[in-house]
Order: structure tokens, then sequence, then C-alpha cells
């Protein structure tokens, strides 16, 4: 049995609500060990099915699927495009017309509502590809026809097999507490340098050299000089979440793009670079700028993280006193 942490990693407002967390989690990661095969590691599964979940989140068009694993196949997908039965859940019928359709917990029907069943014909389907990294991309790739979702889906999967669990959603402030910081809701005010724009994101002004925290665990996607940002990090969590810290004095020694980072990890420290060529510097007082971009599956979209912060650093404070 996996051991899915129910104290430290998942908030809620009452015992019985972090415990319901920690077994739907639980529940959730026996399904990926129960259906993956040795070609087809439980991480793989996870992080389709992590990425299928994102989208529902977000995705008003898209039916949210009210079950323990949120993949979706299309009706045409599962019984056959020719199947005049559009919700056949009959596997000898579902075959004959060429539909993906399989019965994964042995009662004789193939219903694509259904955990097991679901989870078995997305084995089945990423086991027509072949048995290296490659071999599963291109299985995303014919699958989602979008280059981003298999970025992401990867990013997921580096996640879930570096830790060993699906119970990556803990977050913190991304200042450090021990130092000086304040900030405000500056969310969408206007900007004039590089054009006329609007600011995506919160400044934390804090004094030059202050260590800046990933919020989350995540797989770092960019790194190094934006005119706009200066010296920044570009951080995707598993929830299809991109966190971008700019305006950095310098990267914490060591890191690169490509790396896997958690919560709370020094990845940088406060400066004022950028709005120039590479190595501008001093043009405004030293903070962080703090975004959050979410990706739904088409586009990438920003979103105010003011609210997140303020709750962040209230549950940083608080686990900090406790200790």
């Amino acid at each position: 049995m996996w051991n899915i942490s129910s104290t430290s990693t998942v908030k809620a407002s009452t015992e019985d609500e972090v415990r319901t967390k920690a077994e739907e989690l639980q529940l959730r990661m026996d399904y990926y060990v129960r259906y993956q095969e040795i070609l087809i590691p439980w991480y793989y599964l996870a992080a389709i099915d992590q990425y299928e979940r994102n989208i529902q989140d977000v995705r008003p068009d898209i039916p949210k699927k009210e079950s323990v694993v949120a993949i979706q196949f299309s009706d045409e997908y599962w019984s056959g495009v020719l199947n005049p039965m559009k919700n056949d859940m009959v596997p000898l019928s579902i075959k004959f017309f060429g539909g993906m359709g399989l019965d994964g917990n042995g009662d004789g029907l193939a219903d694509k509502n259904d955990d097991e069943d679901v989870l078995l014909a997305m084995v089945m389907y990423l086991n027509g590809y072949g048995i290296s990294e490659e071999d599963f991309k291109l299985a995303l790739w014919d699958y989602y026809k979008n280059e981003q979702a298999v970025i992401q889906i990867m990013d997921i999967v580096k996640l879930y097999q570096k830790f060993g669990t699906i119970d990556l959603d803990t977050h913190t402030f991304p200042v450090a507490l021990e130092y000086e910081f304040s900030y405000g809701n500056t969310w969408g005010a206007n900007r004039g340098w590089g054009g006329r724009r609007t600011h995506e994101g919160i400044d934390i002004y804090a004094r030059y050299g202050t260590p800046v925290l990933t919020a989350s665990y995540g797989v770092i996607e960019v790194m190094g000089w934006n005119e706009f940002g200066g010296w920044r990090i570009g951080i995707r969590d598993n929830h299809n979440s991109y966190h971008y810290y700019a305006h950095l004095e310098s990267f914490e020694e060591g890191l690169q793009e490509g790396d896997i980072v958690k919560t709370g990890q020094v990845i940088g420290y406060v400066g004022s670079t950028g709005y120039g060529k590479e190595g501008t510097t001093g043009k405004f007082p030293p903070h962080l700028h703090y975004g959050i971009y979410k990706f739904n599956g088409r586009t990438e979209f920003a979103f105010n993280p003011y609210p997140s912060l303020l709750k962040w650093e209230k549950e940083a404070k608080k686990i900090k006193s406790s200790k």
C-alpha cells in the first residue's frame, strides 16, 4: 500500500476533510498501480489522469468527470467511428467497429464511465506505441495533437517519478519569511516600459539578496534573461500552472533548466534586473515579480496570485511558529 501523507501536504478545514482527501489520493494511486505494466509505469497513467483533471477544472466546455479517474474518451474513440451505437458497451461489437473500449473489471461490459475499463483502454493504447520515453511522447502527440500537452504531461511524469507520490500539492510563500518584505494587490496595474501593458503578477518588495523560494513542486521550464523580467525562472507544477519569478539578482548555484524542485527550495535572490538588454539593473526598487499562468489545453492565461499569496504566507507563518 502506498503511503499518502494526510498531515503535511493536504490542507482542509476539518480532520474529516483531510482524511477524505487522503483517501481519494490513495484510491487513485491504487488504481494506477493495479493497472500499470512493466513497460507502462504507474506515473505515466497518473500524469495523463492529472492532466485531464487539470483541463476539466478550467474548461467549461469539457464535462467534468465525477469519478476517481478523470480520463475521458470520446464516443467515437471508445465505440468506433462507424458504430451506430455511440454508447456501445458490448466488447465484441466495439471491436467489430474498430473502437478502443475494453472491459477492465471483468463484468462483461466496456463502459467508458468505469474507471477500470478506462485505465485498461489507456494502457493498451500506450502499449501499441512501444517501450521508450520517445514512444510515450509520440502516443501523447497522436492522442492530444498538442505539443504543450505533451510537454506538460512529461513534466508531471518527472515529478511523480522523482517523488514517488501524486501528493504534491503543498505551497509556500515565495520569499523567505526571515527577511523583511511587503506586497499589495498590484495585479492589473498599468506598465509603460516596452509598450502599454498591464501587470500580470504581484510585486513583493524586499532587499537585494533576499532568498526567493519556489512556491510549489515543479520542473524548471525556463531559466535565463528576459528583457522585461530580467533574470527569471519559470516553473511548471503538476496542475498545469506556470510559476514565474522575475527581476532576480542571481540564481541559486547549480540550478538549470529541466531540474526538479520541491516546495520551499531556494531558487534565486531578489534583485532589480530587467527593462533592457542582458545585465540591465536598477531601473526600479528591488522586488520579486511573482506571476502564475494556467494552461487550459489550448492557451495559457494569467490569473491574479494575490489571494494565493495571502493564504500561503499565513500557512507558512503558522508552520514556522509551531516549530
